[in-house]
């Protein structure tokens, strides 16, 4: 029986460490990718207790040295992250510090600086998950009604009353799905350290093509600048971020021509060159990237050049941007990292602020893991920018 559990934990524990290195071939995978990274930490304390169980098994040498390469491989592939985190900190620190000014931090108040978090880690963190403190909510608040659809948005605010900051959050999911309670306790968590929330909702592909997105988008910062006393928010500090899809309207919205003045924009893994990325996908490719911007789309970058090029964020790079944060994963198969450290030189060249994150061991979507490692650290440098 010994034998028996002992090969279940091993088996189990090999499997889950292979996600780390092994990229998600097909989209029904793709959770595993994303997931098995950030709960690394944990997995390598139960491989390391597989691993001192596993020296209690003498009855077979063969059998034992298997199981124990197995064991000894599952630890090592479950420490590969925590042992990239030192230098993916040091990058990151210095790309702030180059944007920002090495005494960025000296001109935030004290009272904001004590609710940061203190480090990019903390397995407490982990195992216990992130605290969230209460806040006040607002749900399914109607901002506009574009060919009958209801687009709704929610407010989440700290709980004692005065006016606030804002951060107008843009969800993703390939432009065809979500909607504004994803990534909720990402809202709360902001919220709860001084900020208005306004999580909105858009028009999807396929059924509505693009640019009906960026509509909804300009139509909730419409609603958001008639309704702002309502709702507590100064106006005149707003910052758009979104994940993926909703990080390519949040830099379209705040690099058009015509934008709302905004004091920041934060791009969590958003595409930046649809045609580039066209030509240029992952690989292995498991949403299919060329698919998923032929729906946004309507068609490919031959048949339909200049729309391509009106849906890309990087169209629009000139003088006089409002600050950008971009946040990457090294292991994205779905918008590869170098199209946002390409984003970040470019709108660097023309004298932007712009910091770039690079998380090398994170898949696309990894802080659908709150209290995951890669969200951990995309936090710390978020909250801190």
């Amino acid at each position: 029986m010994y034998y028996r559990i002992l090969q279940l934990l091993i088996a189990t524990g090999l499997f889950l460490s292979l996600w780390i290195v092994i990229p998600a071939p097909i989209f029904s995978l793709l959770p595993l990718g994303v997931a098995v990274p950030e709960i690394s930490p944990v997995l390598m304390i139960l491989n390391g207790i597989t691993l001192l169980l596993t020296f209690f098994y003498t009855s077979h040498k063969i059998a034992f040295r298997i199981m124990l390469f197995a064991t000894v491989m599952s630890l090592a592939l479950t420490s590969w992250p925590l042992l990239q985190l030192p230098h993916a900190a040091k990058q990151a620190k210095a790309s702030m510090q180059s944007a920002l000014g090495s005494d960025y931090l000296a001109k935030v108040p004290a009272a904001v600086q004590k609710q940061f978090r203190p480090h990019p880690f903390s397995l407490l963190d982990v195992i216990r998950q992130i605290p969230l403190t209460s806040i006040r909510q607002d749900l399914d608040i109607p901002f506009a009604q574009p060919e009958g659809q209801i687009l709704t948005l929610n407010v989440y605010r700290p709980t004692q009353v005065g006016i606030y900051p804002a951060v107008v959050i843009v969800y993703g999911g390939a432009w065809q799905r979500g909607s504004p309670s994803s990534n909720a306790q990402f809202s709360q968590y902001l919220a709860a350290r001084g900020y208005v929330v306004w999580a909105i909702s858009y028009r999807h592909a396929p059924r509505y093509p693009f640019p009906a997105q960026i509509e909804d988008l300009r139509s909730a910062l419409t609603f958001l600048k008639n309704h702002a006393s309502k709702y507590e928010t100064d106006p005149n500090r707003l910052a758009l971020m979104g994940r993926s899809a909703g990080g390519h309207l949040a830099m379209l919205a705040a690099y058009e021509p015509q934008a709302i003045p905004l004091r920041a924009v934060v791009s969590y893994y958003g595409p930046i060159d649809l045609a580039k990325g066209y030509y240029d996908p992952p690989n292995p490719d498991p949403i299919n990237v060329k698919s998923v911007l032929e729906t946004l789309i309507g068609g490919n970058p031959e048949q339909l050049p200049e729309a391509y090029k009106r849906a890309s964020p990087s169209s629009y790079v000139q003088p006089s941007l409002p600050p950008t944060l971009l946040v990457y994963g090294g292991q994205d198969h779905l918008v590869q990292a170098k199209f946002g450290q390409r984003m970040g030189q470019k709108l660097r060249s023309v004298g932007n602020t712009a910091v770039m994150i690079d998380i090398p061991w994170a898949e696309h979507a990894f802080d659908a893991i709150f209290s995951g490692l890669s969200n951990q650290f995309a936090l710390y440098y978020t909250e801190r920018f």
